[in-house]
C-alpha cells in the first residue's frame, strides 16, 4: 500500500454528523436563545465552521453571554449523547480492507473521544465485515479526542507525534485524511500529507482552500479507496 498509517477526522470526514447532529442542535439553540433571529442556512452554518470557526461565530456574531455559552453547550452535548450519526456509504468498509492489509489507524478530532469510540462501536456492530471478506475490524486502535490542554489538540502536532511513535511508523507512510483548515496545519507542523474530504459538503471556499493547501483533494469516498490501495 502506498501508506502504512491513517489519521482519520471524524466530524464530516467518516461521519455525516454536521448535518445530522451539529446543525440540528443549532437550531434548537437559537429557537431558544436568539428566537427572534432567522437561523443560518447550514451551507452558511458550514462556512462558519470554517471561518470564524463555532466559537467566534457564537460569541462574535451571537455575541452570547456566558451563561448563554453554558446552555449552548449543554444543548449541543444533549444531541451528541443521544443521536448517532451514520458514516458514509462505504467508509468503514475501507477501513476494514485497510486494517486487513496491515494498515494502522488513528482518529485525531476536535469531538470527544467518548462519542467517537461510541459511534464506530454502534455502526460497526450494525454492519459487521462480512466473513471471507478478506476485511477485519475497522475499528481505530488509537483515538485523540478534544482535550483541554490546547498544545495538545488540532492543529499542533502532539497528537500526531504520539501516534508516528506508537505505531512506528514515518511522516512520509502516513496520511491525514479531513475537511478543515487545522488539519492543514497539523500537517504542515508534523510533515504529515494531508488528504482533503470533499464528500460532506459543496462549500466553493473551502474546496478552494483545501484543494490549494492539501496533497490532493478527494471528493469521494471511493477516490481515498484508490489512493490507498495503489
Amino acid at each position: 500500500m502506498r501508506f502504512r498509517c491513517l489519521i482519520l477526522d471524524h466530524d464530516d470526514t467518516a461521519v455525516d454528523s454536521t448535518r445530522e447532529i451539529h446543525y440540528p442542535a443549532h437550531l434548537e439553540v437559537m429557537q431558544r436563545l436568539r428566537p427572534e433571529w432567522e437561523p443560518i442556512s447550514l451551507e452558511e452554518w458550514y462556512r462558519k465552521n470554517f471561518d470564524p470557526g463555532i466559537m467566534g461565530y457564537l460569541v462574535d456574531e451571537l455575541a452570547l453571554t456566558p451563561e448563554e455559552l453554558e446552555t449552548e453547550f449543554a444543548i449541543w452535548r444533549n444531541y451528541t449523547s443521544t443521536r448517532i450519526p451514520h458514516f458514509y456509504p462505504g467508509f468503514l468498509e475501507l477501513l476494514s480492507e485497510f486494517r486487513a492489509r496491515g494498515g494502522r489507524i488513528a482518529v485525531v478530532s476536535h469531538s470527544e473521544r467518548e462519542i467517537i469510540e461510541r459511534d464506530y462501536l454502534t455502526r460497526s456492530a450494525q454492519g459487521p465485515p462480512k466473513a471471507g471478506s478478506g476485511s477485519s475490524n475497522p475499528l481505530p486502535e488509537l483515538i485523540f479526542g478534544w482535550d483541554h490542554d490546547e498544545s495538545r489538540r488540532k492543529p499542533s502536532p502532539w497528537p500526531v507525534e504520539q501516534i508516528l511513535r506508537t505505531f512506528g511508523v514515518g511522516a512520509e507512510e502516513t496520511l491525514i485524511v479531513d475537511d478543515l483548515k487545522p488539519a492543514v496545519l497539523m500537517g504542515r507542523a508534523s510533515g504529515v500529507r494531508v488528504a482533503a474530504a470533499g464528500w460532506s459538503h459543496d462549500i466553493p471556499e473551502i474546496h478552494e482552500y483545501m484543494e490549494r493547501n492539501c496533497f490532493t483533494f478527494l471528493y469521494a469516498v471511493d477516490e481515498l479507496r484508490s489512493l490507498l490501495m495503489a
